[in-house]
């Protein structure tokens, strides 16, 4: 019409990514009906099909694929190398998921794909195959609108869920060949509903597992109570030990090394949009408890802990069995911050239990995974360039964040490849990650592939390429 201003043409790829936002959620729909359950035997053709299929989505990028085995669940790992002058980008992303069970719990079949409000219910919606999608996609688009403006090497794996054992030895082994300025994450969460993150820190992690044994068999409580050390008993006065009345870790030691954090962190970790009161009512509770001295995002974010995540004993079925049980066993992790050492701590627990044990009474300690935590600059020219991207994708500006979970891969890569991370989540803390009812924003699927495209053209420097193709959004 006369007078009114004609809106600028889309750009190739945002031209692209809208074109293709059907069967985007539908190549995802595809991939979920997949059961790739690491933790499970009877799943292990399912992780190989998984692997096969994203192994397909990487060609369709443009890239070349290579399916490598190992010891568990085979690595898929695919590059295009465009451009020795242009920047090189490793993406990390991981095709097994957790186990749906109990699956009573889940409104739609874990593994049938349903649409509900907005939201796709599946088991790996957002935890890990929704999310490492966008960017499988984001190059997609790039290869069909003209070619990817960087370098691009990926590694999905498929055994994040059972400790990934595997990804270390092959990380390793093939150190120069993934060589690369920077890498990419996308299995963390954004913030909070319409506020997209940054996640800047990791919180390490330590697991350990404690088998207690007393009497070689089941004793008459009747009989022998009271003349023999009960595992029961000892698991529960062991497991108290580990914390004082105020909620501090008490093994000695375990604060030694722990970086403060700073006041200007502090105050940018304050200045959030959070509501304490309403974080505990979303998750049952009138109010938490933790380390006096700290705000919540700071106890989950950036202070160390010790948790129990099982105790085990006795007989636990219906009715009394009047027993002095033959053993007992507790599942422990601690979540740990930088300055802490996870080999040193697992041997600092060890001591604090095998201290206090009783006699009559052996203990088996036994050490499963750990990494320590890791936290990078918020002013980096790779966060620089996220941040444009995640603004371009969503349409707002990402906040900065630490995050209380673990991503060991993330110090193997600074460790082995010297690159920082970016931590760019898609998804909500709220989507039910490990959970029946496991769900991801479509909306949020569509952002992040444009934010995951947009990045692409911010790492080459062509911002003017970054895509605009969100929901709601002026294309």
């Amino acid at each position: 019409m006369p007078g009114m201003t004609a809106a600028p043409p889309a750009s190739p790829i945002t031209a692209e990514l809208l074109g293709r936002r059907d069967d985007n959620l539908a190549r995802l729909k595809e991939w979920l009906r997949i059961p790739s359950v690491s933790a499970q035997s009877d799943h292990a053709g399912d992780c190989r099909t998984a692997a096969d299929w994203v192994a397909g989505q990487m060609r369709d990028a443009g890239l070349t694929v290579e399916i490598v085995e190992t010891a568990g669940h085979p690595i898929v790992y695919g590059e295009a190398l465009v451009d020795p002058a242009k920047p090189t980008v490793l993406l990390y992303g991981h095709y097994d998921v957790q186990p749906p069970e109990p699956l009573d719990l889940w409104t739609t079949p874990a593994f049938e794909p349903t649409e509900r409000e907005g939201a796709l219910y599946a088991r790996g919606a957002t935890d890990d195959k929704g999310q490492v999608l966008t960017h499988v996609l984001a190059a997609q688009a790039w290869h069909a609108a003209g070619g990817l403006p960087v370098n691009v090497k990926m590694v999905i794996e498929g055994e994040e869920e059972v400790g990934s054992n595997n990804l270390e030895p092959f990380l390793r082994e093939h150190a120069d060949r993934l060589a690369c300025d920077v890498a990419v994450i996308s299995d963390t969460s954004q913030f909070a509903r319409g506020t997209p993150a940054i996640t800047y820190g990791l919180r390490g992690i330590l697991a350990c597992e404690v088998q207690l044994t007393g009497p070689r068999r089941d004793l008459h409580s009747g009989v022998f109570g009271g003349s023999v050390a009960n595992p029961a008993n000892v698991i529960a006065r062991l497991v108290a030990s580990l914390h004082d009345d105020d909620g501090r870790v008490a093994i000695e030691g375990f604060y030694d090394d722990v970086e403060a954090l700073s006041d200007d962190e502090r105050e940018r970790l304050a200045a959030l949009p959070f509501d304490e009161a309403a974080y505990y009512r979303a998750i049952g509770l009138e109010e938490g408890f933790g380390e006096s001295g700290y705000s919540a995002n700071e106890q989950r974010w950036a202070r160390p802990t010790c948790d129990v995540n099982g105790m085990l004993s006795g007989y636990t079925g219906e009715g009394p069995k009047t027993i002095v049980p033959s053993k007992a066993m507790a599942k422990i992790t601690c979540r740990l911050v930088p300055g802490q050492r996870w080999d040193i701590l697992t041997d600092a627990i060890e001591r604090h239990l095998r201290e206090r044990l009783p006699p009559g009474i052996t203990m088996e300690f036994r050490r499963d995974h750990g990494a320590n935590a890791i936290v990078f600059a918020t002013d980096s020219p790779y966060m620089a360039a996220a941040r444009a991207a995640i603004a371009a994708g969503f349409g707002t500006e990402p906040v900065f964040i630490r995050e209380g979970g673990s991503i060991p891969v993330v110090a193997t890569l600074e460790d082995v490849l010297g690159v920082e991370t970016l931590l760019l989540g898609w998804g909500q803390n709220t989507d039910n990650l490990h959970a029946p009812d496991e769900h991801f924003s479509i909306d949020d699927f569509h952002n992040g592939t444009a934010a995951a495209a947009a990045l692409l053209g911010e790492l080459a420097g062509e911002s003017d390429a970054s895509a605009a193709g969100r929901p709601g959004g002026d294309s």
